[in-house]
């Protein structure tokens, strides 16, 4: 757990002195912070930075990203077709949809963006994606843009061994190339840009504090699979250019590996998303260190007994494996933990309290870090924007704007 001083939390509850809760808001100054250190991890590679909107789902926060990180930013990896479209209505620009869809009404807006010259492509990783896309194309009597999706996960004992996520069933260059001879053959659509996400670098934590040896453990299997997928991604690459291919973008990484994928010859950009808000499931990473900028509180409404409160609501829970992890994190004040038999709750969340924790009252705040990044977004219509120790605006979140993509 991050240790927040209680300093910090006095501050917080200062600022939101007398506010409605529940509330979300985030810090702008750690905000900006992760911003130039993310651009500042491609100063040297010059690599620049595709932004995944799932993990901010805030339209003034991600076009904030490109005003504060200038040239060093370009792009965004969207989650939904539909999404894209809001984006492109609101003035961002050049979109790559990074997960695939065969539904009419994705490929109506995806046409439409497209006739309209917006820089736009979807997520490909099968001839059946690929018919669709060209059907949709020759109707409209245009050409889509297709991104070829490659598995990025380590298999080191063959198919007998998978880490990493599942994804794209193309991971070889003999898959990849098959496709992209494929593709040449469909007219209304174009495969001109790769992708592969390394989830098992970029998401997979590996500086926990006191746990040395899992720690050289975890470092020892990410380093093993940097050099394989490095080694395999750059074959594939240049294979799909000697098949015909003229490649605009090749799309590599997440927020924890960022300096391994920046390092990557074959890679013309990198993403970062979650590095931003910084939020629980990325807090120890050895190769980068984010500030936690995201946060939400609730209100103390109950004292069942010595050494308990009870909070109004709490119960975001994020999604992926169902384990602890995925539980928002109680960070300010510290010493707080979750009762093991009640976890967080839909309407209530009680706590156990410390030695190390304030004295707590009804109506004093407990402020929270949600397990992943944009997940938090789908609880608060808007978020609160700090600054300077104080409130300087509050924004909507997609909620807010009325948008719920996925």
């Amino acid at each position: 757990m991050i240790d927040f001083p209680n300093s910090e939390y006095e501050r917080y509850k200062q600022i939101f002195k007398g506010y409605r809760y529940p509330l979300a808001f985030v810090d702008l100054d750690r905000f900006d912070e992760n911003i130039a250190y993310v651009a500042a991890t491609q100063e040297k590679t010059g690599k620049t930075i595709r932004v995944a909107s799932k993990s901010i789902r805030c339209l003034k926060l991600i076009k904030r990203v490109f005003e504060k990180g200038k040239e060093a930013y370009r792009g965004i990896l969207a989650f939904t077709m539909e999404e894209a479209g809001f984006l492109l209505d609101n003035g961002l620009e050049d979109i790559i949809v990074a997960y695939p869809s065969v539904q009419p009404s994705d490929m109506d807006i995806f046409v439409e963006k497209t006739k309209h010259g917006a820089t736009l492509s979807l997520a490909v990783d099968s001839l059946e994606h690929l018919e669709t896309l060209s059907r949709a194309g020759k109707k409209a009597g245009i050409v889509l843009n297709a991104c070829l999706d490659i598995d990025m996960s380590y298999r080191p004992l063959g198919n007998a061994a998978h880490i990493g996520v599942r994804r794209s069933p193309v991971r070889s260059l003999e898959q990849a190339v098959h496709l992209a001879n494929a593709s040449q053959k469909l007219a209304g659509v174009r495969i001109n840009s790769v992708m592969g996400y390394e989830a098992q670098i970029a998401s997979v934590n590996d500086d926990y504090p006191g746990q040395l040896i899992k720690n050289a453990v975890l470092r020892f299997v990410k380093n093993l699979s940097v050099k394989e997928l490095t080694h395999r991604r750059q074959k594939i690459v240049n294979a799909l250019e000697s098949a015909g291919l003229d490649l605009k973008v090749v799309n590599g990484g997440g927020s924890g590996s960022l300096v391994s994928t920046g390092m990557d010859r074959s890679v013309t950009e990198v993403t970062a998303g979650s590095a931003f808000f910084a939020p629980g499931l990325f807090r120890y990473f050895n190769e980068v260190k984010f500030k936690p900028a995201a946060f939400f509180g609730l209100q103390v409404t109950r004292i069942p007994g010595k050494g308990i409160i009870t909070c109004q609501g709490g119960g975001y829970v994020a999604s992926g494996e169902v384990n602890v992890n995925r539980l928002p994190c109680p960070v300010m004040p510290k010493g707080l933990k979750y009762l093991s038999m009640e976890g967080a709750g839909e309407v209530q969340t009680p706590l156990t309290i410390s030695r190390h924790a304030p004295e707590m009252n009804l109506y004093d705040p407990v402020f929270f870090q949600h397990a992943k990044a944009g997940e938090l977004c789908e609880r608060f219509n808007m978020l609160y924007l700090v600054q300077n120790q104080k409130v300087i605006n509050e924004t909507p979140t997609y909620r807010g704007n009325g948008k719920a993509f996925l």
